[in-house]
């Protein structure tokens, strides 16, 4: 460093004046800057909730989401009309009680009821009124009633495992929000304390510059790093308010509380212990998506048997009481009244000879059982897929993380080593603004690395199906 002009001739007197002038530089020129990006951290922390607001856990959110979230309700409930379909099918099985009534004109008298005997009396005329009573109880349907019995039930377990589906979707998609706004927090204040950082590195430019120990493009190049990183913590500021409304969107619109906060630190998961192989055929069995395939496909594999049914005869127990009724008989003797109470029970059945609509439906659900088998594979493939890769990111967001540790340490040395030797004129502002500049990017690639590998760890859960609460 040169010497100061006006007769200072110790070295060290003139050294601890420049430092006397940066410091009273630093507490005077940049204050604002300071202030500003102090403010801009404690309010991007809250990410415009109070500080009275209540703070919480991932596994609070998770429950929270699981009670609210709108599309989980609308699963269930079509879970609830697969029950209600299933309670069909049952009553199909059980007898039938109606009551049933009409009333006939005919071209000719008619008697009003059956003779009984020969030459008994009876009353006739042209119309007839009807009101009966009838049981119909269901003896062979050719396997038809077991079949679509089946198919209900396969397909009310196939609703259950959708809905765990859904359920587990949810879950991730929360995990996946809560450690993106929580690395987005870490971000913003690491730009704010970036921020701050250059804000200290203007002041002891400018107080470089009054003892003509700089040039003012120096100030002119951190003003202008300054400025970048201002609208950089605006946008990701941005980011951080439209994490949090998509959050508040799974937790059906509102969310736990008004200005809830999340608890908890990013920190990294635990390494994945069992084999790729080991958790992919966990995942096959194991995934509610993969079973609900399963039992779909055998739900279809019962609705072929019952359209095949329809070639088969059908068995009927039929059971009525009622009155037969004419209004004003052509012939009525003397004694005999013009209505008659009466009951029967019989067997009816019925032989389907030729129908063309029977193969089609046939052919249409065996298409369909087709289809269905062919879907089931295409997901067995998919899991395998999503299995492996959630398995190689988790694990090479692990590595990334480990590699950022040594690069923030080696950033912060070597910006402490240029701050010290602009200090001295032994280096340039530019070289100061990229060890800061490189400082942030060490910072910013641990907490996206942070990031990645929870919720890699979460997506392997998803792919596993072992997600669930």
């Amino acid at each position: 460093m040169r010497p100061f002009s006006g007769g200072l001739g110790n070295r060290d007197l003139a050294r601890a004046a420049g430092w006397l002038l940066i410091l009273s530089c630093v507490a005077a020129v940049p204050s604002h800057i300071w202030a500003d990006a102090r403010s801009r951290v404690a309010q991007t922390a809250s990410a415009g909730t109070t500080a009275q607001g209540r703070r919480y856990s991932l596994d609070e959110l998770i429950a929270y989401a699981l009670a609210h979230n709108h599309e989980v309700a609308a699963v269930g409930l079509d879970g609830e009309a697969a029950v209600a379909r299933t309670e069909a099918a049952r009553g199909a099985r059980l007898p039938r009680l109606s009551i049933e009534g009409g009333y006939t004109l005919y071209g000719e008298d008619l008697r009003l009821t059956a003779a009984r005997y020969n030459g008994e009396p009876g009353v006739f005329g042209d119309n007839i009124f009807t009101a009966d009573l009838v049981l119909r109880l269901p003896l062979y349907a050719g396997g038809r009633l077991v079949s679509e019995m089946r198919a209900a039930e396969l397909l009310q377990a196939s609703a259950d495992q959708r809905l765990s589906r859904s359920k587990g979707d949810l879950v991730f998609n929360v995990s996946s929000l809560y450690y993106g706004q929580l690395a987005q927090m870490r971000l913003i204040e690491s730009l704010g304390l970036s921020a701050e950082s250059l804000a200290g590195q203007l002041g002891r430019v400018n107080a470089l510059i009054a003892g003509r120990k700089a040039a003012k493009v120096d100030a002119l190049r951190t003003e202008v790093k300054l400025s970048d990183l201002r609208q950089r913590l605006l946008k990701e500021q941005n980011t951080l308010a439209i994490q949090r409304q998509a959050l508040l969107n799974l937790l059906g619109g509102e969310g736990p509380g008004d200005g809830f906060t999340l608890a908890g630190t990013l920190e990294p998961p635990a390494a994945e212990s069992r084999s790729l192989e080991t958790l992919t055929e966990s995942a096959l069995e194991k995934r509610p998506d993969a079973r609900a395939a399963r039992a779909e496909l055998e739900a279809q594999g019962a609705k072929v048997e019952v359209a095949r049914a329809a070639y088969r005869p059908t068995v009927n127990l039929v059971g009525a009481v009622g009155n037969h009724s004419m209004a004003n008989p052509t012939q009525q003797p003397r004694g005999l009244d013009n209505s008659d109470d009466n009951w029967r029970v019989g067997i009816t059945f019925e032989v389907p000879l030729f129908d063309g609509r029977t193969g089609a439906r046939v052919g249409e659900e065996k298409a369909k059982l087709s289809a269905q088998r062919e879907r089931l594979l295409k997901l067995q493939l998919q899991i395998r897929l999503e299995v492996e890769t959630a398995y190689l990111n988790l694990a090479s967001a692990l590595e990334r993380l480990a590699g950022t540790r040594k690069a923030i340490d080696l950033a912060t040395e070597s910006l402490r080593i240029e701050q010290e030797k602009y200090a001295l004129a032994r280096g340039t502002a530019q070289d100061v603004l990229d060890a800061q500049s490189g400082l942030l990017d060490a910072q910013t690639n641990q907490i996206q690395a942070l990031a990645d590998a929870n919720t890699a760890a979460a997506q392997l859960a998803l792919a596993t199906g072992e997600n669930l609460p």
